[in-house]
């Protein structure tokens, strides 16, 4: 081959390579692991519904070929292929589905599972929102990873001016004292580092056991009284279902009682980190400003 030729070659591959360099996605993941990706993903394996959710927010729904149990919103998740729940993943149908990424929740999934994806060899992201921000930085990441950032940007730049408009209007409003029950038996709530515990800052609340250090710690009711919040607030699984602070309504001198500040909520406007979250905390906000409206003059 001439001198001209092996010029041509050297320079084509030189072309060749650098596109393979440009397509390449470097990103660090919520548990700070480094994670690239040789090309945009096209067939995605999501393992919790929130996961799932956001893929869909971001303009990635089309390339999940795999999801869990409860991923159930939009309407197109429920075609999804179930690969098992936080309690256990079938690992043969994960291989099956051949996914380039593999988008988990380290809290709802077990370490013995995550450790077993991770040996597969398949490129493994980690995905923890615990604030509003982490959200709209979510959608970005999972456009990048699918090649969807004309989907994703934008989205993320609505849901984080919804969060802006609703923080301008309700966070200096005076503060109420909250007692969010994420479970009655037994009774659950949340920390300070809690998603939900951002979405009553966001609302001028105050967590009233934010300083606990578990993320969903256990407590009794008699540090429920002892703290004898302005408002409770309760998930529900079911618009219909019964109301989860019946229960409290047996301790009338407690403030939230009194003042019939008891409000239950769907828990997945509410608990889940995806754009949805912004119709819970509406809900949070309208219910704490109507709680401030019925102190005693």
């Amino acid at each position: 081959m001439s001198m001209w030729g092996l010029r041509l070659l050297f320079a084509a591959a030189m072309v060749f390579a650098c596109a393979a360099t440009a397509a390449e996605i470097h990103l660090t993941d919520d548990s700070g692991r480094a994670v690239t990706l040789k090309q945009p993903a096209r067939r995605i394996v999501s393992l919790a519904p929130h996961i799932t959710e956001l893929l869909f927010a971001a303009g990635a729904g089309a390339r999940v070929v795999g999801t869990t149990s409860y991923s159930d919103y939009p309407d197109a998740a429920k075609r999804i292929p179930r690969i098992g729940d936080s309690a256990e993943l079938d690992l043969e149908r994960i291989i099956a589905l051949q996914p380039d990424l593999i988008v988990v929740w380290q809290q709802g999934s077990g370490q013995r599972q995550l450790d077993k994806l991770l040996q597969l060899g398949i490129p493994v992201f980690y995905s923890e929102p615990r604030r509003l921000s982490d959200i709209a930085r979510s959608l970005e990441q999972f456009g990048m990873l699918a090649d969807t950032e004309a989907v994703a940007l934008p989205a993320a730049h609505a849901f984080a001016a919804r969060v802006a408009a609703l923080r301008a209007r309700y966070a200096s409003r005076p503060p109420v004292s909250v007692f969010y029950q994420i479970w009655e038996k037994p009774l659950m709530t949340i920390n300070g580092d809690q998603l939900i515990s951002d979405v009553i800052r966001l609302c001028g609340g105050k967590n009233v056991f934010a300083d606990l250090k578990p993320l969903v710690p256990k407590i009794s009711t008699e540090a429920v009284l002892a703290m004898d919040p302005e408002v409770i607030i309760g998930s529900s699984t079911d618009t219909n279902s019964q109301d989860p602070l019946e229960s409290w309504k047996k301790w009338p001198h407690l403030k939230a009682v009194a003042r019939d500040n008891l409000f239950a909520i769907q828990s997945d406007l509410i608990a889940r980190p995806t754009p949805r979250v912004l119709l819970g905390a509406q809900q949070v906000c309208e219910d704490l400003e109507l709680a401030r409206s019925r102190r005693p003059r």
